[in-house]
């Protein structure tokens, strides 16, 4: 038989009078001896779905599931009930012979949201469902709040990021998402871990946040009377490891930037960033490829994925273009031609981009890129060769060093990561921070500042390194198909409402 779903349905202003009764309720059971609360545990044996992937060899056998019930049909002395857990749901049987009809009684008087056990034996129903005759109901919390109707309480976007509990429990394809997220991170660590990387832990509170170009967020810590940074990346700390004779590290942590919110960008983000001594960028190159695959392959079952509709092949060989090609291909300009700063600034106009005084000829070409090109990298693809201006942590391309050797990996549009070939220079390097002191005199609040410690590190000597940034995010967006950033974040950043302020 077929489960009725029982849901609030009821007006917004009858809520607090659901809410009032269901308290009265526990007042009830308090006061007559039971009280939920007081449970400390209840011995689960399957979960939902392994009841149903192996009912030939569990039917008659008697199993123990625990969730949270969905909904609740009451035909006189025989009920149906729908559990939901971790996995999925299972419907359950409840006849007053088989429970007793005090325990009935109790049973009738549950709520939908309640969070019960159920322990029974395991059968099929006349229409084929499986489904579990409850020998014994026992409720393990009681739900005071009235869960939103279904197909209609959950259309605000806004209210489903607040309250996450919420829509976990009413939305099983957003459970599904982070479930996926958090196979991805740790198929990334599985895959990381087999080539001899070692995951580390660095300050996530700094003097100077640099690595990146993005605002920090800023702070004061008492006990040292100073002010302090949160960190924007994870490499200049990482760096210093590689220095220290770590070859291979890695960290996935969060980063915190000071910035707008959008369907991609979230101030406070999960980056993943590792280091490998005696390599370069093509290393980094290679070492990306196959880590997309991996992962893709081992959560999804395929090196296919689709996005918004659009197929993307991990499987095939990812494309490798310079920037300048690039932006030669989808402009017509041939920044090769391009040997002044007044050149760039007139083709930029002739182009309608808009620059700032304070931008160089690599500034304007990232210009170009940004706006003729991004949109159009939607399969797997490595732009390689940025200018340099624009690099202050890389290495100079030996035959050209007005570029660098730095790669950026685009999918769907979006940067997905960005890597080095990593400058151990330390003469080139204060140079180069000299360079973005001067950025940030002339009003660029994202430059980086001088680190003297890093450049000391530098100085006791750093191999050659390859290095590189994922954001774990935009992966687990792409990989699961999440239009938005804050669909794949627990608990996005939000204005705060006014009853949240302190």
């Amino acid at each position: 038989m077929a489960e009725e779903t029982i849901q609030n349905t009821a007006p917004q202003q009858d809520v607090s009078e659901q809410h009032r009764i269901r308290l009265e309720k526990l007042t009830a059971m308090q006061e007559a001896g039971y009280d939920p609360f007081q449970l400390t545990k209840y011995e689960v044996t399957h979960h939902s779905t392994a009841v149903k992937e192996n009912f030939d060899s569990l039917e008659g056998q008697t199993v123990s599931v625990a969730g949270r019930m969905m909904s609740k049909r009451v035909m006189g002395k025989a009920s149906f009930c729908n559990v939901q857990d971790l996995k999925g749901n299972i419907q359950s049987y409840v006849a007053r012979d088989s429970i007793g009809e005090d325990a009935y009684k109790a049973f009738k008087k549950l709520d939908i949201g309640d969070i019960i056990g159920i322990k029974g034996e395991v059968f099929k129903t006349k229409t084929g469902e499986i489904s579990i005759h409850a020998s014994e109901i026992t409720l393990l919390s009681k739900s005071l709040q009235v869960l939103p109707e279904k197909f209609h309480g959950l259309t605000n976007t806004d209210m489903r990021y607040r309250q996450r509990y919420v829509d976990l429990v009413m939305n099983a394809e957003v459970r599904d998402t982070f479930v996926k997220r958090s196979k991805i991170i740790s198929t990334i660590r599985r895959y990381l871990d087999g080539q001899g990387f070692m995951e580390v832990e660095t300050p996530m509170l700094v003097s100077n946040a640099g690595g990146a170009a993005a605002r920090p967020f800023e702070t004061h810590f008492n006990a040292l009377n100073e002010d302090v940074k949160l960190r924007i990346s994870l490499e200049l700390y990482l760096k210093r490891l590689i220095v220290g004779g770590m070859e291979r590290v890695y960290e996935i942590g969060r980063v915190f930037r000071n910035e707008g919110l959008d369907t991609r960008h979230n101030p406070e983000f999960t980056l993943m960033e590792l280091y490998q001594a005696y390599t370069d960028y093509h290393g980094m190159m290679d070492l990306t490829e196959n880590l997309y695959r991996y992962v893709a392959q081992e959560v999804l079952g395929t090196t296919t994925i689709t996005y918004n509709g659009i197929e993307m092949d991990l499987g095939k060989p990812f494309a490798r273009v310079t920037m300048v090609e690039a932006v030669k291909q989808y402009s017509g300009v041939d920044f090769n031609e391009i040997h002044t700063l007044e050149e760039a600034r007139a083709v930029a106009k002739e182009h309608h981009i808009e620059y700032e005084a304070r931008h160089k000829k690599g500034d304007i070409l990232n210009l170009f890129f940004e706006t003729y090109v991004e949109e159009h990298l939607v399969q797997p693809t490595f732009v390689m060769d940025h200018p340099i201006e624009i690099s202050p942590l890389t290495k100079k391309k030996p035959e050209n060093p007005d570029y660098v050797e730095r790669f950026e990996f685009f999918m769907n549009g979006w940067e997905m990561a960005n890597a080095y070939s990593e400058l151990n220079d330390p003469v080139d390097q204060r140079a180069r921070f000299q360079a973005q002191e001067e950025q940030f005199a002339q009003g660029d609040e994202e430059a980086n500042h001088t680190d003297e410690d890093f450049l000391y590190a530098l100085e006791l000597g750093m191999p050659p390194t390859g290095g590189i940034g994922f954001g774990i995010d935009r992966m687990v967006m792409l990989l699961t198909d999440s239009p938005a950033i804050r669909d794949v974040l627990f608990f996005p950043t939000m204005k705060s409402l006014p009853n949240e302020k302190g």
